[in-house]
Formats: C-alpha cells, structure tokens, sequence
C-alpha cells in the first residue's frame, strides 16, 4: 500500500515542481554575497516563509558552518511557516529550520528533519555555498 501511495504521490509532485535554474518570474530572486566574491541567486518559492524571509531583506549577517553539508544564519525576525512545505532535496536547497530559527542554505544534500521548511532552491552559485564564511550579503534581485 505504501509503495502505491508513492508511487501516485511522485508524478504530482514532478507536474508542479519547475526544473532547477528555470526562472519563474512570479517567484522572486534573492542574491547571497561572501566576502571573498561567490555570488549565489535563490530562487524563493511561493510560500510564507518565504515571503516572511523576502521582507527582511536586505540584510548583512554573519553565516556559520553547520554540521557537514549546510551554511547557516539566523534572519532578525522568525519567519512565519503556515502553509509552508516541508524541505528535502538536493544540495542548492534553501530551507528554515523553524525550531532554532535559522535559515539553511545547503552545499549538500537536504535530508527532511522535523521542522525544517522548503524557502526556495539556487539557480546560480551553488557550488559557492561551501566556501561561504563571516559576513554575507543578501539582496533582492530587482530584475528577474
């Protein structure tokens, strides 16, 4: 029962998904700038959080290394999750793990936790993401 359930859960999930690096303009871009050059462009899905995330912006904030695949920050003000699905996915994913606080940015892949919401995926700088310490940048793009 439980492989049907999958199997007829995936195709939908494949219909309404865009492929990686396609520009959705009616989902906005946001720019993360490291202090030594990388250059990485999300782009936000249409969810709360995200859009709780998108008004904060801009922002100078410090990242950290968090355990062996993922950056780090923590946004001034949380961010709303209603309505917000669940993170899993390759590395390039951007997520908020609601019960600390902190925005997730992956160089590896996302593994679903309790708690940790999909925001939106890079479709530029991906592998960027690793070498990311110390103070960031993070930007609207204006014309996406």
């Amino acid at each position: 029962m439980t492989e049907s359930i999958a199997e007829t859960q995936t195709p939908e999930s494949e219909e309404t998904n865009s492929e990686p690096g396609e520009n959705r303009a009616d989902e906005p871009q946001i720019r993360v700038d490291g202090k030594d050059g990388q250059n990485i462009i999300f782009q936000l899905n249409d969810s709360t959080a995200a859009n709780t995330l998108y008004k904060q912006l801009p922002l100078s904030i410090q990242i950290e290394e968090y355990s062996h695949n993922e950056k780090i920050f923590y946004p001034p003000d949380e961010l709303d999750t209603s309505g917000t699905p669940l993170a899993e996915g390759p590395a390039g994913t951007l997520a908020y793990y609601a019960p600390w606080g902190n925005v997730v940015l992956y160089y590896g892949e996302c593994g679903g936790a309790s708690g940790l919401y999909e925001l939106g995926e890079a479709v530029s700088g991906a592998d960027q993401i690793e070498t990311l310490s110390g103070e960031i940048q993070i930007d609207i793009v204006e014309d996406n």
